[in-house]
C-alpha cells in the first residue's frame, strides 16, 4: 500500500524512500548534503528518540501522512539523544515510515535544526518564507496532515 501511494515519485524523493526507516550515519554534512538535494520541495523533520513515549505515540501519524505526501513533500527523521543505536534500529523496525533518519546521539545536530532540546519537535519547511517549528508530540495523523498544508504546502 505505501509503494503504490509514492509510485512516481520524482527522483530527489524517491531517493529517500529508498532509504525508508534507514538510520544513516554523518551529522550536519550529511543532512546539510541531503537538504540541498531536495531543493525545490517543501520538507519535514521530525526529531524523535527510541525512549520517547510522545514520539512512540506520533510514529502511526507520520508513517500514514509520509506515505500520502511523499511524492511532493520530503520527510527526514533525526534520531536525537540515543545512546544506542540499536534501540533506535529497533524502534525505526517497529514504525516503518517511508524516509530515513539521521543518527544524532549527542543531540547537536537535533537542536541545530529545531532550535529546540526539547523531543519530539517537528520543523516545517516551506518552499518560501519562514520555517515553522511544533514543539511536542503531534496527536494525530489529522493533526499532522494540517500543520502540513498550512506549514509545508501553504
Amino acid at each position: 500500500q505505501i509503494g503504490a501511494l509514492l509510485a512516481g515519485s520524482p527522483p530527489p524523493l524517491k531517493a529517500l524512500h529508498a532509504q525508508g526507516g534507514m538510520l544513516l550515519d554523518g551529522g550536519t554534512s550529511a543532512l546539510k548534503g541531503r537538504l540541498r538535494t531536495l531543493k525545490g520541495y517543501p520538507i519535514v523533520i521530525n526529531k524523535w528518540a527510541s525512549w520517547c513515549v510522545p514520539c512512540k505515540e506520533e510514529f502511526a501519524a507520520f508513517e500514514r501522512v509520509s506515505a500520502e505526501y511523499g511524492r511532493r513533500v520530503a520527510f527526514i527523521g533525526i534520531d536525537s539523544e540515543d545512546p544506542k543505536r540499536a534501540d533506535a534500529s529497533a524502534f525505526l523496525k517497529s514504525f516503518p515510515v517511508s524516509y530515513p533518519s539521521y543518527y544524532d546521539p549527542s543531540g547537536r545536530l537535533g537542536v541545530q535544526v529545531t532550535d529546540s532540546s526539547f523531543i519530539p519537535v517537528t520543523v516545517f519547511m516551506p518552499l518560501h518564507g519562514q520555517p515553522f517549528i511544533y514543539q511536542g508530540q503531534i496527536p494525530d495523523a489529522g493533526k499532522l496532515r494540517e500543520e502540513i498544508e498550512r506549514y509545508a504546502l501553504g
